[in-house]
């Protein structure tokens, strides 16, 4: 009997594979690597490429998971430190709305995550059908993911309350780690839950005097304006958000969205 894990894991493959075989460039020199679940079978498809291909290109990680990824696959590995110019970067997404903005950041490496999707001329992300959202904050519940400067978490805290954040909360590093999760940049991690869909009252502190903003521009400009917060995990068009995204369905068809 199928299981639910098998058929996930076999959407991520089959999303992977269809996003490297159609967006990896045939004369690549830099890529980008992101982090997640998913990442780990376009890391597979890439190695299955050749050494003809892979042995001239250098692969800059995101974070320890990518970076051990790239490493343990035989791939040269490089840094986001010394690069400003990726040909591509494959990424996954913990939610994705209509529109390819995406929450990232579950896995704490948002910072370089969304560093080194900027630097990429093309930025593709994979995933599966679970993450497929109409509106962000809506399947992701365990909120916004914000990576902090640790003194200033507290008041950062608060701010996110009066911008309409339910309970948001520092992450705890799990049950081998006392204390809050630590990014790879010595960062702790905030996440903060918004109402569905990031829908501000008339009131709202994110209210815009001049200019109509969409919801999730409001909350990603606000966010970002706030002393302490290195960066959020919305990617969305005011920095950088895929071209296109590809997500394994549950019947095995690999699903593709773009913008234009």
């Amino acid at each position: 009997m199928t299981t639910t894990l098998s058929v996930v894991e076999s959407a991520k493959r089959q999303a992977a594979y269809r996003a490297v075989d159609e967006h990896f460039p045939p004369h690549a020199r830099f890529v980008g690597i992101g982090s997640g679940s998913t990442v780990v079978f376009v890391v597979e498809r890439i190695v299955q490429l050749g050494r003809d291909t892979t042995d001239s290109i250098t692969f800059i990680p995101t974070g320890y998971q990518s970076k051990e990824l790239i490493i343990n696959g035989g791939l040269k590995l490089g840094s986001i430190d010394r690069y400003t110019e990726l040909d591509i970067a494959f990424d996954g997404a913990d939610e994705v709305d209509p529109y390819l903005n995406c929450i990232k950041g579950g896995g704490a490496c948002l910072f370089q995550e969304k560093l080194v999707a900027i630097c990429a001329k093309k930025f593709v992300v994979v995933a599966d059908y679970r993450k497929i959202s109409p509106s962000l904050s809506t399947h992701y519940t365990p909120g916004i993911p914000i990576e902090v400067v640790p003194p200033a978490a507290n008041y950062i805290l608060s701010r996110l309350t009066t911008l309409g954040a339910v309970s948001p909360v520092i992450r705890m590093g799990g049950a081998s780690k006392a204390g809050p999760c630590i990014t790879d940049n010595g960062n702790f991690i905030i996440d903060a839950p918004f109402p569905d869909g990031f829908i501000p009252s008339p009131s709202s502190p994110l209210s815009h005097p001049h200019k109509p903003l969409s919801p999730v521009e409001e909350l990603a400009r606000a966010l970002k304006g706030i002393v302490g917060v290195v960066e959020h995990g919305i990617f969305w068009n005011g920095d950088r958000k895929p071209i296109i995204a590809y997500f394994g369905m549950e019947d095995g068809r690999v699903e593709l969205r773009s913008h234009a």
